[in-house]
């Protein structure tokens, strides 16, 4: 079988995802990313990605096709949508507007519709593994339901001709489990953006604290299956210590009025993006992230990135990136005790916060988006090609962009 490789110039790529910014999740966000950092490669995309509304008029761009199809609220997470198209509507868009490879990003209706389609055209499919939802399933009471929602995914992404997944242990867990042809790809941060010059002393006098106060910080959703009973612990336990330290929260989510009334004390900022988001995570002293349910954790590498200490379990972007005691501390997974410690010991070490949130910064200073792109790219490109499947030709310059709605029912 020929790879994609042998045809010349840049690739024509159908990306399919169900979140997108403006929504607030690390999917949505790294997603968008990488195919902006594909569109500055030369290459031609074709989102497809659920409406958001009716104001959802995307803006165009250069090589960058939307097509908006149908969505609905995910249950359990009822800022997200899935995404809904009949595998038939995909295939004439497809036979209209032929991609070379088609990446699914999510696994909902809309990643299996595309699934679907692209199989039936003999295009080569590609996916990442982003959510651990067979893992959060305990935290919402489903846990019963594990192992079918596990063999759900496994059958989904063994149909594909790769599966990226953004770190070696989650890599070495998914094959253990039955996954194939997985290939890992990390996640990049966006270096610019999230730096330490972002400290604020202005932002943090608004919060209430002096120069020599601390602040500790949690980024994220505010849901169950983050675990944060037990940051509400170490919050506790460290005013106890240092009267002047406060909890800083960014993000929202159904736990929200439920910690409000547990810990009024602390500062919830709600959503925060852009330089308003690198203001929040640079202004704080240092990260504290619970989570035993991430795939990666983009917040870790944006906090790294900020020049904070990272205090995280020894799993997912932490446990990939972070050397315990040189750039960050990490914890064995479960050992809640040990967190507990090992923030109280940061809280009281001024200096040590500070030269691990100096090696935090340089450690990711490499993990730039284009580079994570590069390695996408050549994924695809080494992509085979099998019998039957229309040859792969040189890409043509893509027409105007535009915004557009799925073809109807052929």
């Amino acid at each position: 079988m020929t790879p994609i490789q042998a045809a010349a110039g840049p690739l024509r790529i159908a990306y399919v995802t169900e979140t997108w910014p403006p929504e607030v999740n690390g999917v949505a966000m790294s997603a968008a990313r990488l195919v902006d950092a594909l569109l500055l490669r030369g290459h031609s995309i074709q989102l497809l990605r659920p409406s958001q509304g009716a104001g959802d008029l995307p803006t165009p761009q250069d090589r960058l096709e939307t097509v908006l199809c149908r969505g609905a609220a995910l249950p359990l997470y009822p800022s997200l949508r899935l995404g809904w198209a009949a595998p038939a509507r995909l295939q004439a868009l497809w036979r209209a507007w032929r991609p070379q490879a088609v990446h699914v990003a999510t696994e909902g209706p809309l990643g299996w519709a595309a699934l679907l389609a692209a199989r039936r055209l003999g295009l080569p499919v590609t996916s990442d593994f982003r959510t651990n939802f067979h893992a959060y399933s305990r935290h919402y009471g489903l846990g019963p339901l594990r192992p079918l929602l596990l063999a759900g995914l496994r059958s989904f992404h063994n149909r594909c001709r790769a599966t990226t997944v953004p770190t070696e242990a989650l890599c070495r867990e998914l094959a253990g489990q039955g996954f194939e042809r997985l290939q890992v790809i990390g996640r990049g941060v966006d270096t610019g953006l999230y730096h330490p010059a972002r400290r604020s002393h202005a932002l943090r006098s608004t919060w209430g604290v002096g120069p020599d106060d601390l602040v500790l910080a949690y980024v994220g959703r505010l849901a169950a299956e983050k675990n944060l009973d037990l940051l509400l612990q170490v919050a506790e336990a460290v005013q106890r210590v240092k009267p002047g330290s406060r909890l800083l929260l960014v993000g929202d989510g159904p736990r929200r009025a439920e910690l409000q009334q547990r810990f009024p004390q602390a500062l919830f900022a709600g959503h925060r993006s852009g330089v308003d988001l690198a203001a929040h995570y640079a202004s704080a002293d240092l990260f504290l992230f619970p989570s035993l349910t991430e795939t990666f954790g983009n917040v870790v590498t944006e906090a790294m990135a900020s020049g904070l200490p990272v205090l995280a379990f020894d799993c997912a972007a932490a446990g990939q990136l972070i050397a315990s005691g040189r750039d960050g501390q990490l914890v064995p997974p479960g050992q809640d005790s040990e967190f507990l410690r090992q923030a109280l010991l940061l809280a009281l070490q001024g200096q040590q916060r500070r030269s691990l949130g100096e090696r935090a910064s340089a450690r990711v200073a490499e993990l730039g988006w284009p580079g994570i792109a590069r390695r996408f790219e050549r994924m695809l490109e080494a992509l085979p090609v099998g019998p039957g499947q229309a040859p792969q030709v040189q890409v043509a310059e893509s027409p105007q962009p535009r915004a557009a709605a799925l073809p109807s029912q052929p």
